[in-house]
């Protein structure tokens, strides 16, 4: 094919892209650094998906998650002189301030949701952020994180047991019997 006709379908495809990801990659994003570099860190997503181009799968969801492991990585490198917990903190909503509309049994709900995701490590906000946050299948965020699906399924996995743990709805695990690795139960 020339390279006459090959560029207006490359645009196209790219223009397809960003007309479909771009207010989903924003809000990934948003939730993982500072709102004034979002869209910074979204236009540097783009132009890496722009200059490989020729990765970009067919499938919309797949190409979804591609650009966000692509704006992921973009975060990593942006941020790899600070903490990597400030960088990958994901802000909850705060609780309504109007006090015609509260609801008291669920702003205490959503203060105990809130200590007990800051209490979860990085790891575990992560993974349940792109499951729950983000709408990802698991091999959907097996690819932003660059790990397997089944990895994947475990960490959140995990992450929902501590969760649940910090929330108090699950009891604590119980100290293993003398003579059995930690986390081993008979």
């Amino acid at each position: 094919m020339s390279e006459q006709h090959h560029v207006p379908e490359r645009e196209a495809r790219f223009t397809q892209l960003y007309g479909a990801t771009y207010a989903d990659l924003l809000r990934f994003v948003q939730r993982r650094v500072h709102p004034t570099h979002a869209e910074d860190v979204a236009a540097d997503a783009f132009l890496v998906a722009w200059r490989r181009l020729d990765d970009l799968p067919d499938d919309t969801g797949d190409a979804r998650a591609w650009l966000f492991g692509i704006a992921r990585g973009v975060i990593l490198n942006t941020v790899r002189g600070a903490s990597r917990q400030r960088a990958l903190r994901i802000r909850l909503a705060e609780a309504p301030t109007a006090a015609a509309h509260l609801d008291t049994d669920m702003i205490a709900h959503q203060v105990d949701l809130a200590h007990a995701w800051r209490r979860l490590s990085d790891v575990h906000q992560e993974a349940l952020a792109l499951s729950v946050f983000d709408g990802l299948t698991a091999p959907q965020a097996a690819r932003v994180l660059d790990i397997s699906s089944v990895a994947f399924r475990l960490r959140l996995s995990k992450a929902r047991r501590a969760l649940r743990l910090h929330t108090g709805h699950l009891p604590p695990p119980s100290p293993a019997p003398a003579g059995l690795p930690e986390g081993i139960t008979p």
